[in-house]
């Protein structure tokens, strides 16, 4: 399952089924101090904050993690960045702390596993998600994107589409609240760029590396059909007029059965005047410009069609 589809259904997989509870609550049910103590060192608890306590029984997942965090956050806190990402569906940047949002100025100690955001765009009114106040899906991508490399943003915002968690124009709206502030600049650029289509993060880094070097006329998955109308095969990316595919070839690409079917879609392409070309990660990672030199070299070359 490539990471887009797996960071859609997450949320679906989330069961939060290791709860927590204040050490004041545990106390006023009749457990000493004492009590709770013993029971954590000898493994019978957990406590993943200080003053609040975790049944071992189950072994904790995000939501567990974040309702742990808004026990110990002021009353005004949401989650936010990468971990609201998560739960919306379009989580594809790692972290491993939970990420929660409060006013400017409002006091928040550090703690281990929490990484605190003091905004100053308001928040407005929290979505509830999985039972837990959240950002709305356009807040959250337009905030992570805006703190993460430029090859990172243009993933989470496809991922954003891809999930049908926010449409173009409520992105388009959000950017506009951020003027002015830091990323906002190439956020505003990648969401013209966006596109749910894209089913991968080294495909959508790939069509941001063409569209930087002003190949424009690439779009994600276009399907490919016979002289009966009938589809056959998807390009991850494709210039239709001129019938130049290119694709990122992975490591599933590496085996004998696999590699024997990309055989024969080449050849079938290839009889039908597509040109591909494909590139590896190291190609994407280390020697973009050669990308981009290929591929302007193949379109140079390539005749114009008058339909795929």
């Amino acid at each position: 399952m490539d990471i887009y589809d797996h960071a859609r259904v997450l949320p679906h997989r989330l069961r939060g089924d290791a709860p927590s509870r204040p050490g004041t609550d545990l106390r006023s049910a009749g457990v000493t101090r004492a009590a709770l103590s013993w029971r954590t060192s000898r493994g019978r608890l957990a406590r993943p904050h200080r003053g609040i306590y975790r049944s071992q029984a189950g072994a904790p997942d995000l939501l567990d993690r974040i309702r742990d965090a808004l026990l110990v956050a002021p009353a005004q806190a949401v989650v936010g960045f990468h971990t609201a990402a998560a739960l919306h569906g379009f989580g594809v940047v790692a972290s491993r702390t939970v990420h929660l949002m409060v006013p400017a100025g409002a006091p928040f100690p550090q703690r281990p596993g929490i990484t605190v955001h003091q905004v100053a765009v308001p928040i407005g009114e929290p979505q509830l998600t999985l039972g837990v106040p959240c950002a709305p899906p356009e807040r959250c991508a337009v905030d992570l994107a805006r703190t993460v490399r430029r090859a990172e943003a243009i993933t989470v915002l496809d991922a954003a589409m891809r999930a049908a968690a926010c449409p173009i124009d409520s992105l388009q709206r959000e950017v506009a609240r951020h003027d002015g502030l830091r990323g906002v600049r190439h956020v505003r650029e990648l969401v013209t760029l966006a596109d749910g289509r894209a089913e991968c993060r080294q495909e959508s880094q790939l069509r941001l590396i063409l569209h930087d070097a002003r190949l424009r006329g690439f779009e994600p998955q276009v399907e490919v059909y016979d002289g009966d109308g009938r589809p056959c095969y998807r390009l991850d990316l494709a210039d239709r007029a001129r019938r130049v595919g290119v694709e990122y070839d992975g490591a599933s690409h590496l085996d004998r059965v696999r590699l024997r079917t990309d055989r024969n879609r080449h050849n079938w392409l290839a009889s039908r005047g597509w040109i591909m070309r494909y590139f590896t990660d190291h190609d994407l990672y280390h020697r973009p410009d050669r990308i981009v030199a290929v591929v302007r070299e193949t379109l140079r070359t390539s005749p114009l069609h008058p339909s795929i």
